[in-house]
C-alpha cells in the first residue's frame, strides 16, 4: 500500500482512481477549489486529515476513515460507495452517505442535514447526530448507542433495530416498516404514523399524538409521557406502565395503561379493547 503524508490536495479529482493508498495527515482544501479527490477508488484507508472541499469520496469500494474532521464545506461527501468504515470522525458537511452500502460508524459526530438516504446494511454505534432528515429510505439499520437531535428521521425505512439510543425528533419512523426500538428514549410530535409491523420494547415516549395509523404495532412495557390523542386509528397491541393523557379511535387490538385521562369514541371503525390497570 503507498503512503502520502503531510500534502495538502485543492486540485479537481486529486486522487481520482487509487488504489490501496493509506492518506495521513493531509489537507482537501485550497484556492484550486477542486472537487471529487478520491472518487473512483478502493482499498483507501484515510486517517487524521481535514476535509473542506466537496464530494470527495464517490463511487468508492473499502474505504476506511479515522480521526479525520469533514467541515461544512465538504457537501455530500459520501455517495454511491460500498464498505465503508467511519470512526471518531466528524461529519458536519450536508447530504452525507447517500446511496451507500455496508457501512459501519463509530464514535462520530454527525451534523448533517439529509444525512443516509437511501443506505443498506448499515451500523451506527456510540455517536452524536443532528440531522433533519435522517436516514430516509435506508434499509437494514443497527443502531447502538446514538444519541440524535432531528425532525423528520427515519422515515420509510425497513428492517430496522434501534437499542439503548435518545431520539429527540418530531415526525420519526413514519411509514416504517419491520423496526425493533428496544431501551431507548424517544421524544417528539406525531411519532411512528403509517407505520408497520414496528416494535417499542422497554422505552419512554414523549410527545403528542404518537402511533396513528399503524399497522402491526406493538408497544411492550413501556412507558408514554404527555401523549394525548394516541393510537388513531391504528391496530395496535400495547402495555403501558404509564398514564396516557388521550386515546382516540383506536382501531383494533388491545391497549392495556395504568389509566387515561380520556377515551374519545367517535368512530363506529374504532373497536380496539381499552384496558386499565393501575399498578
Amino acid at each position: 500500500m503507498d503512503v502520502i503524508e503531510g500534502k495538502r490536495f485543492d486540485e479537481e479529482r486529486a486522487l481520482y482512481g487509487s488504489r490501496e493508498l493509506e492518506v495521513f495527515n493531509c489537507s482537501f482544501d485550497g484556492p484550486a477549489d477542486g472537487e471529487s479527490a478520491f472518487k473512483e477508488s478502493s482499498g483507501i484507508v484515510v486517517h487524521d486529515c481535514e476535509f473542506k472541499l466537496r464530494y470527495p469520496f464517490w463511487h468508492d469500494h473499502d474505504l476506511k476513515i479515522t480521526n479525520c474532521r469533514m467541515y461544512d464545506t465538504c457537501r455530500a461527501a459520501l455517495w454511491y460507495s460500498d464498505d465503508i468504515e467511519i470512526k471518531d470522525t466528524r461529519m458536519h458537511g450536508i447530504k452525507a452517505l447517500r446511496e451507500c452500502k455496508d457501512v459501519k460508524i463509530d464514535s462520530c459526530d454527525v451534523v448533517s442535514p439529509e444525512f443516509g438516504w437511501s443506505v443498506s446494511n448499515i451500523e451506527m454505534r456510540n455517536s452524536s447526530v443532528e440531522s433533519e432528515y435522517f436516514m430516509m429510505r435506508s434499509d437494514n439499520l443497527t443502531f447502538e448507542n446514538v444519541k440524535l437531535k432531528g425532525k423528520y428521521s427515519f422515515q420509510y425505512i425497513k428492517d430496522a433495530t434501534f437499542t439503548n439510543c435518545v431520539f429527540d425528533t418530531k415526525d420519526a419512523f413514519w411509514h416504517a416498516k419491520n423496526v425493533t426500538v428496544r431501551n431507548c428514549t424517544v421524544k417528539g410530535e406525531y411519532l411512528a404514523w403509517y407505520c408497520e409491523n414496528v416494535t417499542f420494547e422497554n422505552c419512554t415516549i414523549t410527545g403528542t399524538q404518537p402511533f396513528c395509523y399503524c399497522k402491526g404495532l406493538k408497544l411492550v412495557n413501556c412507558v408514554m409521557v404527555d401523549c394525548d390523542l394516541a393510537f388513531e386509528k391504528s391496530e395496535a397491541e400495547a402495555e403501558v406502565l404509564s398514564h396516557v393523557v388521550s386515546i382516540k379511535n383506536p382501531k383494533s387490538g388491545t391497549i392495556k395503561v395504568q389509566s387515561v385521562g380520556e377515551i374519545i369514541r367517535d368512530d363506529p371503525e374504532s373497536k380496539a379493547e381499552i384496558k386499565i390497570a393501575p399498578a
